[in-house]
């Protein structure tokens, strides 16, 4: 039975991606993957569905080992996620631009291969905020220093002029207690990834200071790009490609099937109102992975966040040293859409 079901499934997928003009006819020449057991992350964030979604194309690929890790930092993002690519706990994933621009420049050893979609984030002030510069000498809660929520705020604020090490108050609570807090009136900051935001739309907690789908400049360049480990990369090119395309085709599916993304994100077990998931999956600009591009993407975040104090490298060199196009370029021909 479980084997018919997985047959009906990929069936349904294939069907799917015709559909959507994503047969690749390079994909179906190339050689099999070098490696049939690949590593992804499980993070709680809708924003990852594509990744989620991309199990069964995944399989397609010729992986038949598929793994979601979620201890430790794999199941955080942004930089301990980037630590635990970097030493090998996670082969391929999606995780945030901001840390991971951090990461390249403390020197984790991972490769950016690709931006998915541009935003997804939303910044949260309290009834005493009504611009993002308001929030100086306010207090912003962030679940940790370095975290994504931290260092995309800290680019955010810097972009208006302000210094997030002096003219912020940080307070470390855990995203449940954050939003609590911000509906008694007791921080002034709070920034949300899916499904946070959809709950406190829904909740007229707080006044939106920033969507990053909408406002400019954020929603011209990538909220989310896939990294690699670079080890992985170097030993396993023809896995690589293979699990970008999966990835880039969930993205796509995410797009036309939101539903689909939204029960692929239940199916891991990730707490969050069905509702507010679902109508994050129609509000995330799934699909337009080649609209973007993710190189002006890790430029953008360098110069903001070395503004910040929290990089040192240039955008020249992060870009040199933690980036490969090239699966990219190749998929952007190959997959028709």
């Amino acid at each position: 039975m479980t084997t018919r079901r997985a047959f009906l499934r990929g069936l349904a997928y294939g069907g799917a991606a015709g559909l959507l003009g994503l047969r690749s006819r390079a994909g179906a020449a190339e050689p099999p993957p070098e490696t049939t057991r690949i590593r992804l992350s499980k993070v709680p964030s809708v924003c990852v569905a594509p990744q989620y979604v991309a199990e069964e194309f995944l399989t397609s690929e010729g992986f038949t080992d598929v793994r979601y890790v979620g201890e430790k930092g794999a199941g955080v993002g942004g930089i301990p996620l980037a630590k635990a690519m970097g030493a090998g706990e996670v082969d391929v994933a999606m995780n945030f631009a901001a840390p991971l621009v951090v990461s390249l420049d403390a020197g984790e050893p991972i490769v950016l291969l690709g931006g998915v979609h541009v935003g997804c984030f939303e910044l949260f002030g309290s009834e005493r905020v009504r611009t993002i510069s308001d929030l100086k000498g306010k207090t912003v809660a962030v679940p940790q220093r370095n975290s994504p929520q931290h260092t995309f705020i800290a680019s955010i604020v810097s972009q208006v002029g302000l210094d997030p090490n002096r003219d912020i108050t940080w307070l470390e609570h855990p995203p449940a207690e954050a939003k609590r807090l911000l509906a008694e009136g007791k921080i002034d900051g709070f920034l949300g990834f899916p499904p946070d935001p959809q709950e406190l739309r829904a909740r007229k907690i707080g006044r939106v200071l920033l969507n990053s789908a909408v406002d400019r400049p954020w929603s011209q360049y990538f909220c989310c790009l896939v990294s690699a480990n670079r080890e992985f990369v170097r030993r396993h090119p023809v896995a690589t490609k293979r699990a970008l395309r999966a990835i880039l085709k969930g993205d796509q599916l995410c797009a036309v099937e939101p539903g689909r993304g939204a029960r692929a994100f239940a199916d891991r077990g990730f707490p969050g109102a069905p509702a507010y998931v679902r109508q994050a999956m129609t509000e995330i600009p799934f699909g337009r992975w080649r609209e973007y591009n993710p190189e002006e993407t890790v430029r953008f975040y360098a110069l903001r966040l070395r503004e910040a104090g929290m990089v040192k490298g240039s955008p020249q060199k992060l870009i040199a040293d933690g980036t490969d196009w090239r699966f990219l370029n190749e998929l952007k021909k190959e997959l028709k859409g």
